[in-house]
C-alpha cells in the first residue's frame, strides 16, 4: 500500500510494507524541485535515516530499474 500527497513544495509518497511476517518500517519519499529524499525509521538506532538523491541520481535509478545487469551511463539530453 502507498499514499501520495501534494504539499506546497514537495510531493510526498509513503510506502507501507504489508502482507509478510517480517514487516519493514514505512518509507517516506519526498520529491522536491532540486532533489528527492528517502526516509525510514531505524528501530535499532531509534532514529530516522535520510538519503538525499540529486535529480540526476533519480533519473539514473529510474532507468536502472528497467535494465539488465551491467554498467551504464545515461546520455545527456539534447536541447532542441
Amino acid at each position: 500500500m502507498f499514499t501520495i500527497e501534494h504539499d506546497f513544495d514537495a510531493t510526498v509518497i509513503t510506502l507501507v510494507d504489508e502482507g509478510s511476517p517480517h514487516l519493514e518500517e514505512d518509507v517516506t519519499i519526498q520529491a522536491f524541485e532540486e532533489c528527492v529524499t528517502i526516509e525510514q525509521y531505524d528501530p535499532r538506532r531509534d532514529e530516522v535515516v535520510k538519503i538525499v538523491l540529486s535529480m540526476a541520481q533519480v533519473n539514473e535509478l529510474a532507468a536502472a530499474l528497467n535494465l539488465p545487469e551491467g554498467i551504464y551511463r545515461l546520455a545527456p539530453k539534447r536541447k532542441e
